[in-house]
């Protein structure tokens, strides 16, 4: 019987992390600026991806640790596995994923992502692996429409993004096909704001986003400018969630930002580029 030290982690092309994330993460969608691709493979057969790229917002996220330059932290965008897949597997591809990470690019010093304990879970597998819990926030990520599609808040108030763009079109072809007069609303004004799509009758989901970070170069971690929670601090806040099924009753909490989510491509693997190196020092919320 295959086992966790049976897999192999490697980079495998956009296209092919893009066509495994699709058909196996909850949301069935990739980030569309992903530019790391890691394939999982048992007996040369893929079974899952890891894809990093930059966050939606990193001025928002830079702060997080102290002095950390513009091109020094990454984002992990989506984490898909198989159920054939051995167990303990996604803890174990997770760690040599940072390994890999640290090797191939000294610059990165942190890496950060998201559980979306809204739709799937509270991030188990991040504890598993060594993250730390840095925030906890009740949900302002993900919005729903009457009919059932579920969008990212994020994608659709980014300004110049492709993504956002194709959602914004989504949203409002669908919002048309009730009321003609909101889908317009949605379609001609091309602002930023959120608040327009909940006048168009979106709904955030109930439940939580969770932020965990993982330290490529520890001595980041004494530079860490919020509070590392305990892992206990999710049930008592009530966010606790397991396969898309909550744990406990929502609840409030604060502190934290939301899941990036969105479609379309990547770039390649390898052109994970040096950017400038100017640092900031805006704190999350």
């Amino acid at each position: 019987m295959a086992t966790a030290k049976d897999l192999v982690v490697k980079p495998i092309a956009p296209s092919d992390a893009n066509r495994i994330v699709r058909a196996l993460h909850y949301s069935g969608k990739v980030v569309n600026n992903s530019q790391v691709h890691l394939g999982v493979f048992l007996d040369g057969k893929c079974g899952g991806a890891m894809q990093f790229g930059p966050s939606l917002d990193k001025r928002k996220l830079q702060g997080l640790v102290a002095g950390t330059l513009w091109n020094e932290f990454i984002e992990l965008n989506r984490l898909a596995f198989a159920d054939w897949l051995p167990r303990n597997g996604e803890s174990r591809c997770i760690g040599y994923a940072m390994r890999w990470l640290r090797k191939t690019y000294p610059w990165l010093k942190w890496v950060v992502s998201f559980a979306d304990a809204a739709q799937c879970g509270d991030g188990t597998i991040y504890r598993a692996s060594g993250f730390v819990l840095t925030g906890i926030k009740v949900n302002r990520s993900i919005m729903a429409l009457e009919d059932g599609y579920r969008f990212a808040a994020p994608m659709v108030a980014a300004r110049g993004s492709k993504g956002g763009a194709r959602v914004k079109r989504e949203v409002a072809r669908r919002v048309s096909r009730t009321t003609i007069t909101k889908g317009g609303y949605i379609s001609d004004t091309g602002g930023a704001s959120v608040a327009k799509y909940l006048q168009a009758g979106a709904t955030y989901l109930p439940g939580f986003q969770l932020r965990y970070l993982y330290f490529l170069d520890p001595t980041a971690r004494d530079r860490l400018t919020v509070p590392i929670l305990p892992f206990s601090e999710i049930e008592r806040r009530g966010a606790g969630m397991y396969m898309g099924k909550a744990k406990t009753c929502v609840g409030s909490a604060d502190s934290g930002t939301p899941e990036p989510t969105g479609g379309g491509g990547a770039n390649p693997t390898p052109t994970l580029h040096v950017e400038a190196t100017h640092a900031t020092t805006t704190t999350t919320t």
